[in-house]
């Protein structure tokens, strides 16, 4: 096997020489070479190494026994349970291996079944789900749960389809959850598999393009086997890991070089083509940290903004430079927020941090109430909070940080000394100060 590997191999890089090198000769149609070995290469250079359905299965036999070799031991791989299984898959999106795995043995110790994660308190789940970012797949997470408890049982579909209209399920999750429990033949395709195939295809054009993943997709539907499709798919995503990685892809140990097109146009560090990142945009935004009587005044984000449904200290985006009106515009955005009229304070802590597209400078600034009265709406409660129950509430991880700051900082006194002289809440969250004439 190993000598006819080889040779396969070396007949293979040979011919590449030969088709590239013997018919362009002359160096001065070196790139004209490059242009038409490549522009090739999406078109006929998988049906060439992948035509036959000998081709495939014989991709599909190295692929797979390397897999039984070399794969990581995972949670959720130690069994078919569709329930470990699509929690993982929305965890992992975005997300590292090394970053999601505590995350998963966590939840599976405090949901062990959907029924039990569909029963769990939204805030809880969003306090567990703290740190993983995209928080809109908590909440996606949590309403799929809901779904399959109730409508299907506690049991997850085992097609495509169905799987497909449960929230925040999209192709590629429906596809694994359906070949890695059920063992459907469905292909897959995320950010390793994309990566996989674009170079086994020599695929030129830009993979988040529609035609691209129509591409891709096309692909994958073409390689997954009937039988065995989720030990395939799960082999081609840890090759994509583990080997065929984005940057210096370890060619010489991967098993399937002799079907790789990138490879045997040296072309495996300039596909796949990603689309340019956009440039980010920097912001400059504000926290107040609002403490009276071992308090602080908290706000849950309403539908539509950043963190939604999380707790947070009154936030905005920060406009003014100068001193003084930073401060005006510190009292007039926390009122606005919270109903809540303060005394701005001392500068607390800078916090640099990234949301997307967006690379935020935090300021966090202390202050005491003043005056005004605590607004608190159903689709936007305001509360005064203690301190030891911020360990409880969901926050994002620039909130944890500054609680976490406070907590471990005690108020600043000096010059807001005497300007709290006098201030008291009273029982309906209405600020009240003496000093005030």
């Amino acid at each position: 096997m190993t000598f006819r590997y080889n040779a396969e191999l070396f007949f293979s890089r040979l011919f590449a020489y030969f088709a590239v090198n013997r018919l362009f000769p002359l160096c001065a149609f070196a790139p004209l070479r490059k242009i038409i070995y490549t522009d090739r290469m999406a078109t006929d250079c998988i049906s060439r190494s992948l035509a036959t359905s000998q081709q495939k299965a014989a991709f599909r036999r190295r692929l797979v026994n390397w897999y039984g070799k070399h794969a990581r031991p995972l949670p959720w791989r130690e069994n078919r349970d569709a329930y470990r299984i699509w929690l993982s898959e929305v965890m992992l999106q975005q997300t590292t291996v090394a970053m999601a795995r505590p995350y998963f043995e966590r939840f599976v110790a405090a949901f062990p079944t959907v029924h039990d994660l569909a029963a769990a308190d939204e805030q809880l789940i969003l306090r567990m789900w703290e740190g993983l970012g995209y928080y809109r797949r908590a909440r996606s997470l949590h309403a799929a749960a809901k779904a399959v408890s109730s409508d299907h049982g506690g049991v997850f579909p085992r097609d495509v389809a169905s799987l497909m209209r449960l929230p925040g399920v999209g192709r590629y999750t429906a596809g694994a959850v359906a070949s890695f429990a059920y063992d459907t033949s469905a292909p897959i395709l995320e950010v390793n598999t994309l990566r996989v195939l674009a170079r086994l295809a020599g695929y030129r054009g830009e993979t988040a393009s529609t035609a691209g993943q129509r591409f891709l997709w096309r692909t994958a539907e073409e390689l997954v086997p009937a039988k065995g499709a989720g030990r395939f798919n799960y082999a081609l995503m840890e090759l994509g890991a583990v080997v065929c990685k984005p940057v210096q892809p370890q060619c010489e140990t991967c098993p399937v070089t002799a079907h790789c097109a990138a490879f045997q146009a040296g072309l495996q560090n300039e596909i796949p083509r990603l689309a340019a990142r956009p440039k980010p945009t920097a912001v400059r935004e504000a926290a107040v940290v609002v403490r009276r009587n071992g308090c602080v005044l908290l706000r849950q984000r309403g539908r539509g903004e950043r963190w939604e449904n999380m707790w947070d200290f009154p936030r905005f985006e920060l406009t003014s430079e100068v001193p003084l009106l930073v401060r005006d515009e510190l009292v007039a955005k926390v009122r606005q927020q919270t109903g809540v009229t303060i005394e701005p304070g001392a500068l607390l802590k800078t916090i640099k941090h990234g949301v997307t597209r967006f690379r935020i400078t935090l300021d966090c600034y202390e202050a005491r109430p003043a005056g005004g009265r605590i607004r608190s709406t159903a689709e936007t409660p305001v509360r005064w909070t203690p301190l030891a129950e911020l360990a409880k509430l969901p926050l994002s991880v620039s909130g944890r940080q500054i609680a976490n700051t406070i907590r471990l900082t005690p108020r600043r006194e000096g010059a807001m000394s005497k300007a709290r002289e006098g201030a008291r809440i009273d029982a309906n969250g209405e600020v009240q100060n003496t000093n005030l004439h």
